[in-house]
């Protein structure tokens, strides 16, 4: 088959049978945003001056609004019992974080060995400017750094700035310097990529299931197999063919395609040396972020979430719904950093944890707790300022019943992007936002 009648070939493929994905969510995945020709195997991670590219972002989504008073509990003041007679936890069942005024839910027992480990960092009060208490607008706030909810995705200019490898000028860096192509920058282990991945020139993927995210235009024929052994032995007049054709959109889908997806399911596929907790879908998530990371794809962001919190009725105190699920999470995370450790990966991953607002301070008639404002974020890995990073909002300066948040969160993302990502945070957050302290210096 000549170069001609192959770009054909690849073209009809690709418009009667395209790519299949496990998630109808993903439009444009950014791996067709670069060329096979620059396909890195999967344990080559490269190294770009100032780009610390073996870094990665673990973001935990708490979904429906945490009740941030229930899980980091102020059990020194009364003001919290005289609000909560019946959900709150009983100073004598919270898990004590040293000569702090707040401690854990006792169902946090996994956070409370990652703290005594030094490897968690709480930040209290996270919100912003005059808050939405509405799950999806507030939700899109914090999935675009902006308070009108408006725009994309905040580590989606991330990932257009330091991931995409677009021309001089178009990158966002500040220097106009273009960042190498990264095959899958953003990883979301669920059917819906977020809003916070998705950027102007750079898109997520998105799967439940990775043996589901695969290819089915075709590529397996014989004639397009050998075509792209041919392109990625460096052959320079393949690789002129490709780069000359009027399709080489088409081509490219397809061959980087079938590599990513390969490469895909072929980490998640591995045995994990850690156990981690049976009927726990968060843990099924993390488990295979383990093995992607394990495996060393370049990917930079995975993003998981755990939904259920909108605890309006029957919250519970030590016990009930949102008990069950903080178990479910401290579980799930100390597993995952388990089973990174077990590869001496956990230095490498920095784990984020949000809900889209807190719950307000009473506690409501049905024994539950409405839509609030500030809660509590937390951070995991080695590379955290260990402890309580900041104080507690006041139980009786309240505005209309609710926390008056003191740090604004876009201060957390900017302290991830400056500290971890090595980022411009200014740039990809368009404002300047004070760095929080949440990351050790790193070299």
């Amino acid at each position: 088959m000549s170069d001609r009648e192959l770009i054909a070939f690849t073209r009809r493929e690709f418009l009667y049978t395209g790519l299949t994905l496990a998630s109808a969510a993903v439009a444009v995945p950014s791996f067709i945003q670069r060329s096979a020709l620059g396909m890195q195997p999967a344990a080559g991670l490269s190294s770009i001056p100032g780009v610390p590219e073996e870094r990665v972002l673990v973001v935990i989504q708490l979904s429906g609004g945490n009740d941030g008073l229930n899980t980091v509990v102020p059990f020194r003041d009364d003001a919290y019992y005289r609000s909560r007679p019946v959900i709150g936890i009983k100073a004598d069942q919270v898990l004590k974080l040293g000569n702090n005024d707040v401690g854990l839910h006792p169902s946090l027992a996994g956070f409370k060995d990652l703290y005594d480990d030094g490897t968690m960092t709480i930040v209290q009060g996270v919100g912003y400017p005059n808050p939405n208490r509405s799950h999806f607008k507030s939700m899109d706030i914090w999935q675009t750094a902006d308070t009108t909810a408006t725009g994309d995705g905040w580590l989606g200019r991330y990932f257009d700035a330091e991931c995409c490898g677009y021309g001089k000028g178009e990158s966002g860096r500040p220097d106009g310097s273009s960042p190498e192509p990264i095959g899958q920058p953003g990883i979301a282990v669920q059917r819906d990529a977020p809003l916070a991945m998705r950027g102007r020139k750079a898109q997520p993927i998105a799967f439940e299931s990775a043996e589901a995210f695969r290819w089915t235009g075709g590529l397996e024929r014989k004639e397009l197999s050998k075509y792209y052994d041919k392109l990625t032995q460096n052959e320079g007049d393949a690789k002129t063919a490709v780069r000359d054709a009027n399709s080489n959109f088409l081509t490219r889908t397809a061959l980087d395609a079938q590599v990513s997806s390969e490469m895909i399911r072929k980490a998640v596929s591995s045995k994990s040396r850690v156990q981690y907790p049976g009927n726990n879908k968060l843990g099924e998530q993390l488990q295979m972020v383990a093995s992607m990371v394990n495996a060393n794809l370049k990917t930079r962001v995975y993003y998981v979430t755990l939904g259920g919190f909108d605890t309006h009725d029957n919250q519970g105190g030590a016990q009930g719904r949102q008990a069950q699920l903080l178990t479910q999470l401290s579980s799930a995370v100390k597993a995952f950093y388990a089973d990174l450790k077990s590869t001496k990966n956990d230095a490498r991953v920095l784990t984020m944890v949000f809900s889209e607002f807190g719950r307000r301070v009473a506690q409501n008639g049905s024994n539950g707790t409405d839509h609030g404002t500030a809660a509590p974020m937390f951070l995991f890995g080695p590379m955290v300022q260990p402890g309580v990073a900041s104080r507690h909002p006041s139980l009786t300066d309240l505005d209309q019943g609710d926390l008056k948040f003191n740090t604004d969160f876009r201060s957390v993302y900017a302290g991830i992007l400056g500290g971890w990502l090595k980022a411009d945070a200014k740039s990809i957050l368009e404002g300047t936002y004070a760095p929080a302290p949440v990351v050790k210096k790193q070299a």
